[in-house]
């Protein structure tokens, strides 16, 4: 299980092989890549965190996958700083021995990190600068994992 919190952009191919790497008991690698939305008045989009705090929030919700699902690998890796539209923002690789677990462990942690994750975000554009409200339908989709 590994994660990661960068400036630095990620290879989702590297990521992969080195979450495969020596593994021949997986059968399903699961990956989700976000990318920054451009377009309109976005321009660019800048990404804050809390150091250690934010790491552990990571792990939590990491540890909360894992405990649901029988995945033998996962990863999460997560940028902050400026970032341009069109650059990649967030991966999740979840790996388990058949694809629905690892499709659903994917969503879960994705869902989680848009809702749970300590980050802030400022969209910078022709207007100026504005923090980004968090979404109801990010509240939403995480509400089907109570059920």
């Amino acid at each position: 299980m590994a994660i990661r919190v960068q400036t630095g952009d990620f290879d989702i191919s590297a990521e992969t092989a080195a979450l495969t790497r020596g593994r021949d008991d997986i059968g399903a690698v699961v990956s989700f890549t976000g990318l920054v939305r451009g377009g309109g008045d976005v321009s660019q989009m800048e990404l804050e965190h809390y150091p250690g705090m934010t790491e552990n929030a990571l792990r939590d919700i990491e540890s909360r996958a894992v405990k649901r699902w029988n995945l033998q690998a996962s990863t999460i890796v997560h940028r902050v700083g400026p970032l341009q539209p069109g650059e990649q923002i967030v991966l999740v690789l979840a790996a388990s021995p058949h694809r629905q677990d690892a499709f659903d462990a994917a969503n879960f942690m994705m869902d989680y990190l848009k809702t749970r994750a300590p980050f802030w975000k400022k969209e910078t554009g022709p207007a100026g600068g504005k923090w980004v409200d968090a979404r109801d339908a990010d509240d939403d989709a995480l509400l089907r994992w109570d059920a």
